[in-house]
This record gives structure tokens, sequence and C-alpha cells, in this order.
């Protein structure tokens, strides 16, 4: 899978992270930076990623800042877009499952590593179960 990673300087050392686990589970990983703990302004990193996610030049992408809050929000911004700020492995499943979220934002200053790889793994094991849900998705597409 194609995954596209960005951050601010709060979330580099977890994007660096999991830039190398998906590198090393066979994923092809695109980043967009931050390429240090530099102070940056989160929308010129997340903006792009979203984008190359919207426009399907990436499968998924992952963003990642302090809290994630507003790493998701900008993500958000982008049409076509479907961003979800994950807290567990639940919240990450049901991302998948019932938004079919192509963008997970974490926050490293909220979660620790071990609990951000496995909810990296449950987002991108977890299928879409359309039905329902895909009514749902279509709404938001008419905003």
């Amino acid at each position: 899978m194609r995954i596209a990673l960005a951050s601010d300087h709060a979330g580099f050392r977890y994007k660096t992270m999991l830039a190398a686990l998906l590198a090393e589970q066979g994923h092809e990983v695109v980043d967009f930076g931050t390429h240090s703990e530099e102070p940056v302004d989160y929308p010129d990193f997340v903006r792009p990623a979203a984008l190359a996610v919207a426009e399907g030049r990436c499968e998924r992408g992952i963003v990642l800042g302090g809290s994630g809050n507003g790493e998701a929000m900008a993500a958000n911004r982008v049409r076509g877009a479907r961003c979800a700020l994950c807290w567990s492995e639940e919240s990450a499943r049901l991302a998948r499952a019932h938004n079919d979220a192509n963008l997970l934002s974490l926050g490293q200053r909220l979660l620790p590593e071990d609990l951000v790889r496995r909810i990296v793994e449950v987002w991108l094991t977890t299928p879409f179960e359309g039905g329902r849900h895909l009514r749902r998705l279509e709404l938001l597409d008419q905003v």
C-alpha cells in the first residue's frame, strides 16, 4: 500500500518511527515532512499529504502532531479526505469499518508508542463495511 505521512514538529518522532515500521512491512511510504523537531506550521505538511490521498496518488495517509487535532482539521479541509483522529484500537477499527477513513491522525503527546503501533495496524487492516455507512459517506460529499 502507498501511504502518505506528514507531521509537524510535535509528531516528528512518531512519524519517523512509523515510516520505518511501514517500510519494514512492505508499504511504500511517501514522506511529506516535516524533517526535524524545529517548530513548523502543520498545514504546510498535512495539506499536501491529504491532497495526495484525495487525488489517489496515495491509498492512505497518516498525519501526526502533538494532539492530532489540528492535523485532522487540516486534512479534512481537503475534499475527498476523511481523516479520523484516533486514540484507541476500537476508534481506529470504527474509523475504517463505518467511516472508510482514508487518513488517520494521531497525537504523539497523548499516546504511547506501543499503542500507536497497534492503532495503525488495526486501521490498516480493517475493511470498510459499506452498506448503510456508504449512504452516509455519500451525504458527506454533498456538503
